[in-house]
This record gives C-alpha cells, sequence and structure tokens, in this order.
C-alpha cells in the first residue's frame, strides 16, 4: 500500500506494483548475466585450448589438477550463470516471475562465489608455471582475498553505510 507520497515503502520506496518489481529486477538480472557469461566463456576458452598446447604436458601433478578443478569449476560456472535464462524459458508464460527472479538470484550468487575460484586458481596455475608454486599460492590467495573484498565485503559496508 502507498503511503501519502505515492510511494511503496515497503519496496525500497519505489512506486511500483509486485509485478513490475518482479520485471524490474529479471531485467536488472539478465544485465549482469550478460557481463559474466562474457567473462566466464573467454576464461573456459582459454582454458580448454591449453591442453592442446606442447608445453602442457611439462606441468606437474600439482598444476594439473589446479587446471581440472580450475575448468571444471568454469563449467559449473557457466552453467549456473546460463541456468537462469533456460529456467526463465522453461516457466515462461506461468505467474512465476518472482520465483524465477528469486532463483536467479541464488544461482548468480553462487555463481559469482563459483567465478571467485575459477580467477583465483587461474591466477595460481599460470604463476605457479611462470614464476613458482611460492608465487602461484601468494598470487592466487591475493586474487581470492581481493575479490572477496570486492564482491562480498565492499557490498555490506556500503549497505551499511547506507
Amino acid at each position: 500500500m502507498s503511503d501519502d507520497t505515492g510511494r511503496f515503502p515497503d519496496h525500497g520506496g519505489r512506486p511500483e506494483t509486485p509485478e513490475q518489481r518482479s520485471d524490474r529486477n529479471w531485467n536488472e538480472l539478465l544485465q549482469e548475466l550478460r557481463v559474466l557469461q562474457t567473462g566466464v566463456q573467454i576464461l573456459t576458452g582459454f582454458l580448454l585450448i591449453l591442453p592442446f598446447q606442447g608445453n602442457f604436458s611439462d606441468l606437474d601433478a600439482v598444476q594439473r589438477g589446479v587446471y581440472l578443478v580450475d575448468i571444471l569449476v568454469c563449467l559449473v560456472t557457466s552453467g549456473l550463470f546460463i541456468a537462469p535464462v533456460a529456467i526463465h524459458r522453461g516457466l515462461f508464460r506461468r505467474q512465476l516471475k518472482l520465483e524465477v527472479v528469486s532463483l536467479g538470484d541464488r544461482m548468480t550468487r553462487v555463481g559469482l562465489a563459483l567465478l571467485a575460484v575459477a580467477l583465483s586458481a587461474t591466477a595460481l596455475l599460470v604463476f605457479d608455471v611462470v614464476v613458482g608454486r611460492v608465487a602461484g599460492l601468494v598470487v592466487g590467495g591475493a586474487v581470492a582475498a581481493m575479490l572477496l573484498g570486492l564482491w562480498a565485503v565492499l557490498p555490506v559496508m556500503v549497505r551499511r553505510r547506507a
């Protein structure tokens, strides 16, 4: 119900119906997914070509393990970022937009966490191969910490200040 300003206080002060809010949230989620899908697909493509390079056989067991975990995480992440669109197709015209948006949001959040793992593992692998194991671990850990800060801690800090 709106107050005397015509706004809906329970919905962040926006004068919109629940259906309009779901439509807006869906469109915002799709824009975010477009950015994320492109990035993870480029990373996955890069990783997929590595075994076909001449020096790939020089990797030690740890490097191969990191590579295999990394490629699996990238593939699962791609699936999570694409799944909301497939779910929307499956539930199209069923009056379940709120459920689609909620599920898409949860999948995107899990996908972001896995993307942070994939980016950290990629940094670990590249620095391990180029500079050495210690550098790989340090840089991989630093990337993980940076992404945790940017993607998890910073939003919480902004929300608390607002």
